[in-house]
């Protein structure tokens, strides 16, 4: 019952979206320049993550090929990150539209921003594999924003998106308040691999932020339980 009001919840917020983008035409969210949601402009100004990075958690360190302080000694059942830029300033606003204000068109300036970077990751992969929601958070929002971000990169660099191997079997709290431990505690078993045949594969999750690392450490432990190879994540942005 609560999934299935959550859906209607998540249509109805979709059709206000489209009438209200009918009545008010899109802007930039940064400098609000109309008919674009993210100018050229507002895009060159978001601050990219340059290199070298730890070859682990991709945090920029001073020398390449090394682990950061804390990723030193630690095992992971995450291979690595790599992000596209920093969470603040004109991104993190197109990020909070995209994910919690209906802001589905976002995708595409966003996800061609994942486009862009991809290939000064070297990350080897042979599918992508999104954040799932929780089926009662995605019938509220009526959309995942990271499936949405997998599908935009899947055009152009030609890996397989599968969304449905990978479940939130627990609905957690939002984890924007809680601190590092509090975070991995949120989501410690909260994922759920459902499909053995992406055993020995290789594969990166795909979200639209990684703050602590939490969840894709959590979805990783999922997909390590079933057998898969190598576990990457690639997210649109990482907190400073």
């Amino acid at each position: 019952m609560v999934s299935d009001v959550g859906a209607v919840t998540g249509m109805w917020q979709q059709l206000k979206q489209a009438l209200l983008d009918l009545l008010f035409p899109p802007r930039c969210v940064g400098c609000r320049r109309p008919d674009t949601w993210l100018c050229p402009e507002c895009q060159k100004g978001i601050e990219r993550i340059a290199g070298p990075v730890c070859r682990r958690c991709g945090r920029p360190v001073a020398q390449s090929d090394r682990l950061c302080s804390s990723c030193g000694g630690t095992a992971d059942p995450i291979d690595g990150i790599r992000s596209v830029a920093y969470f603040e300033g004109v991104l993190r606003e197109a990020i909070h539209r995209f994910k919690y204000r209906g802001g589905q068109a976002l995708a595409q300036p966003l996800g061609q921003l994942m486009v862009e970077h991809w290939s000064e990751c070297e990350i080897p992969a042979e599918m992508l594999i999104p954040v799932p929601l929780h089926p009662t958070r995605l019938g509220e929002r009526g959309y995942n924003h990271a499936a949405l971000l997998a599908r935009e990169l899947s055009a152009k660099v030609g890996l397989p998106v599968e969304a449905r191997c990978l479940a939130r079997v627990r609905a957690t709290p939002l984890q924007v308040n809680l601190d590092a431990a509090a975070r991995r505690e949120n989501v410690r078993g909260a994922f759920r691999c459902l499909d053995d045949r992406v055993a020995g594969r290789s594969v990166v999750l795909i979200d639209d932020v990684c703050t602590t690392g939490a969840t894709l450490t959590a979805c990783g432990a999922a997909l390590r339980e079933a057998g898969v190879a190598s576990v990457w994540g690639y997210t649109l942005a990482r907190a400073r």
